[in-house]
Parts: C-alpha cells; sequence; structure tokens
C-alpha cells in the first residue's frame, strides 16, 4: 500500500519530473545559450548559491562541471554572501550568479541578490527555481534568465527531495547546453536506473530504517562528498534531530572526524565508480569494519565492488552504465537517504510531511532580518 505522504510520492516522482527538466531546458537551448556565452566569454566567473539543501547542490556540481560551460564554477552558499560579501567579493569581480531556490521567498535568496549587486562591479543572474509565483521567479531584468522547473518539483513537504534533484539536473544540462540533445540518453539513463532501484531497494531500507540507530554518517568523495552533505541532512531533518547526522569524504573522515562512530551509528558510504578514488573508499571500509561495530553498514554503489560482503548490511547498487558524467550520476545516490529519512520518520512517530515538532526548521526560513 502506498504511503500517503507529499514526501513519498516526492521521492518516488523524481524519475519522471527529470525527464520533464529535460524538456523544458531543451525547449529554451537557444535562449539559455544566447544568455550563457553573452557572460561567460566576456569573462564572467560561475557562482553556484543557494541555503540549505539548494546550497549543496553547488557543493556537488563545483566538482562535476568540468569539461562544461560551467567549468571551474565555485559553490558559495547564499547565507555567506549575505552576512560578508565584502570578504568574498569586490567591485573587480564579474559574476554570473546561479541561484537555486525550490520556493524564491527566502530572504537569504533576495539579500545575496542585492548583496551581490552591491558589492560586484558586473553582475548576470541565472534564477534555478520551482515556484512561478516566488520572489526570485518576480524579478526582472534585461541580467536575468529565469529557469521554472515543472510545478510538481516544487515540493509541498518540508524536506527538499525533489525539488533538489531537479534542480542539480538543470544546473547540469545548462552547463551542457551546446550539446543538449546529447544529453537526454544520461537523463533517461539516470531515470530508469533510479526507478529501478527503488522497485528493488525500498523494502531493505525501510529494514534498515527499523534499527535502533541514534547516529548517521555518510561518506563520499569529489561530487558525492556533496551528496552526501544532503543526505545527511534529509535523515536529521526528517527525524526532527533525533537522528544526529555527519558527513565528510572517505579521506578526511580519517582526521578527526571518525570519532563520531560508536555502537549506536549507521554509516552508509557512496561508493565513487572511479576506480581510482575507490580504492582509497574501499580501504576505509575494511578499516571502519574490522574496528568498529556499528547498528548497519549501507553501501550504494553503480557496480558492487569486488570485496567481502560481510562488509556492509545492505548493499544498493544501481547498475548506472560507464560513462554517465558524474553531474547526472550524482542523482542515483541521492535516493537512498530520503527514503532512509522518511521511513525513519515514520519509525520515529513522526509526519515525514511535517516533522519538525520542535518547530526548530520551518518549509521556508522564517525570523531573518536583511541588513542590507
Amino acid at each position: 500500500m502506498t504511503p500517503n505522504y507529499h514526501t513519498y510520492r516526492e521521492i518516488h516522482q523524481q524519475p519522471a519530473v527529470w525527464k520533464k527538466t529535460y524538456e523544458i531546458i531543451l525547449g529554451r537551448k537557444n535562449e539559455i545559450k544566447a544568455f550563457l556565452d553573452k557572460y561567460l566569454e566576456t569573462g564572467y566567473k560561475v557562482v553556484l548559491t543557494g541555503a540549505g539543501t539548494s546550497a549543496y547542490i553547488g557543493d556537488a556540481l563545483e566538482f562535476a562541471l568540468n569539461g562544461t560551460k560551467f567549468r571551474k564554477a565555485s559553490a558559495v552558499a547564499t547565507t555567506d554572501i549575505l552576512t560578508a560579501p565584502g570578504l568574498l567579493f569586490d567591485s573587480s569581480d564579474s559574476i554570473l550568479l546561479v541561484s537555486f531556490a525550490r520556493s524564491g521567498n527566502s530572504p537569504e535568496s533576495i539579500g545575496a541578490v542585492k548583496a551581490m549587486e552591491k558589492t560586484v562591479g558586473r553582475i548576470a543572474h541565472v534564477f534555478i527555481t520551482c515556484n512561478a509565483e516566488g520572489e526570485l521567479a518576480k524579478m526582472k531584468g534585461d541580467n536575468i534568465l529565469t529557469i521554472l522547473l515543472p510545478p510538481e518539483t516544487n515540493d509541498l513537504s518540508l524536506a527538499m527531495t525533489s525539488s533538489y534533484s531537479s534542480m542539480l539536473i538543470a544546473c547540469a544540462l545548462m552547463a551542457n547546453i551546446d550539446d543538449i540533445e546529447a544529453q537526454k540518453g544520461h537523463i533517461d539513463a539516470v531515470a530508469g536506473c533510479v526507478s529501478a532501484s527503488i522497485a528493488k531497494y525500498e523494502e531493505s531500507i525501510k529494514e534498515i530504517a527499523s534499527r535502533d540507530f541514534k547516529r548517521a554518517i555518510f561518506l563520499g568523495s569529489g561530487t558525492l562528498k556533496g551528496v552526501a552533505e544532503e543526505s545527511r541532512l534529509k535523515l536529521q531533518e526528517l527525524t526532527d534531530g533525533r537522528i544526529m547526522c555527519a558527513f565528510d569524504s572517505f579521506m578526511g573522515f580519517r582526521h578527526g572526524p571518525k570519532a563520531v562512530v560508536n555502537p549506536e551509528s549507521l554509516i552508509v558510504y557512496l561508493l565513487s565508480p572511479d576506480p581510482g578514488i575507490q580504492r582509497y573508499e574501499r580501504d576505509l571500509i575494511r578499516q571502519i569494519k574490522a574496528r568498529n561495530h556499528v547498528k548497519a553498514y549501507v553501501l550504494v554503489c553503480c557496480e558492487k565492488p569486488d570485496m567481502d560482503g560481510s562488509n556492509w548490511d545492505l548493499c544498493i547498487e544501481t547498475g548506472l552504465p560507464e560513462g554517465i558524467p558524474a553531474c547526472y550520476g550524482a542523482v542515483t545516490y541521492v535516493f537512498a537517504a530520503q527514503l532512509l529519512g522518511f521511513y525513519k520518520s515514520i519509525d520515529s512517530g513522526l509526519n515525514p510531511d511535517s516533522p519538525s515538532v520542535s518547530g526548530n526548521i520551518s518549509r521556508v526560513v522564517e525570523g531573518v532580518t536583511l541588513y542590507i
């Protein structure tokens, strides 16, 4: 029986809305290309920005956009831009600011735009948003390009799921706009893999969620470190902070953060498809298993590695084909944490659509005063 929650529907709809997102970008190819070329060919630097989950899109993509129009893009959260723009930019900068925003109504989204316009010498904006009625979507100007995603990506639940992955896909497609027709095969591939993986592993993820863990650690390398960051937040916010979560890179985890592991932990490994990177990841997986006892180990990977299967309790094998760029492949990992958070929320007696009994978090951030 399908659970009657927005969160459940929004997780499961992702493969379908990625295909719709592709059609939107494809349909505006000439407009998007002309806008981007106007600024990128005159030396504008791409900055990816957002707050919370929207910031984590940039954190993942800045590792994955080499070889695209957005190569050398940097990720800077709106929360950092708003509080201290002068420490990050100055009047000598020419910036193409790519803003990610589900609602487009967060004070930081509008505030960062205003702060950047006062700080840098030249600026242009790309707004990637899910809400046609949001403040960001209503901003107009010759230096603004607004990309509205399918309306169903404007998640009704507190946690961002389809909005996160669809905005990530949209940005990756824009970065490859010169060859947009060839990107369809990549989108179809990731959509097919995630649809099949949800069908195959949902019950197993639900079982892991039922285990009595009190903290969770998500590890990933490069682009997948950004996905681990988002995965950490999904489980933590969907359980109203009852499950304390951490994230890191595999290599970085060795340098102190590994102290967080205790017998009440869940560890989720996001294994890189790159064999060179994977060598380091496998070493840490073996080391942790040899030295630590935890509630469960979960491995998310494209293809099950040639390792002793006792290193994990659940191996989620997505089956993503070789050759899919990391800027698309990243979304094949995040569904695991989304479902884990959804089912752990229910297991904790919470409503996944509105899990914040404490009232500490809300769908759109409140109480922020803009000092601009």
